[in-house]
């Protein structure tokens, strides 16, 4: 048995990987489970203090760091007979992440929930169960044998310094 030596370095510095930058803008515990809820339907300031017990002061600025990211929207509303207030939409930024949540969902059902969990997807036209997968640019399923990571980085001396 070989074992292959351990690896010492990332191959893409922290600095250029956009991976590391998504998980600074949401990597935020609260954050976390505010876009969960939204992307389940929430918008209303009062509805996510509700569902998520977060304090109000903390749900306040975790909101205004998603609209300020612009993952969310800030918008006014009015129910008849009420003041007006403000919702939280989600942006087509913060839209996309769905995909990004489906794949993290089918991780924890699979390893936390012991393969299963209350929610999953299935085709509209053929009611089979969906999963993430990696498709080709032509929208061909890839088996995982055939991926290869492929690292691009700027010449040396277009990159912006550490200091």
């Amino acid at each position: 048995m070989t074992d292959t030596p351990p690896v010492r370095r990332s191959p893409v510095p922290p600095s250029e990987c956009n991976l590391w930058k998504a998980f600074e803008l949401i990597g935020d515990r609260w954050i976390l489970v505010i876009l969960r809820s939204a992307l389940y339907g929430l918008r209303r300031f009062d509805d996510f203090q509700s569902e998520l017990d977060i304090p109000r002061s903390v749900l306040s600025n975790r909101l205004a760091r998603l609209v300020e990211s612009g993952l969310m929207e800030r918008r006014e509303y009015r129910e008849d007979g009420q003041r007006t207030r403000i919702e939280y939409p989600l942006t087509r930024m913060g839209q996309s992440l769905g995909l990004s949540f489906t794949a993290l969902t089918e991780w924890s059902d699979h390893w936390i929930g012991k393969g299963s969990g209350p929610l999953s997807l299935r085709s509209k036209t053929t009611g089979e169960k969906l999963a993430v997968a990696l498709v080709d640019e032509h929208g061909k399923p890839v088996r995982k044998d055939d991926v290869e990571t492929v690292i691009t980085l700027p010449p040396r001396a277009a990159r912006p310094s550490a200091n």
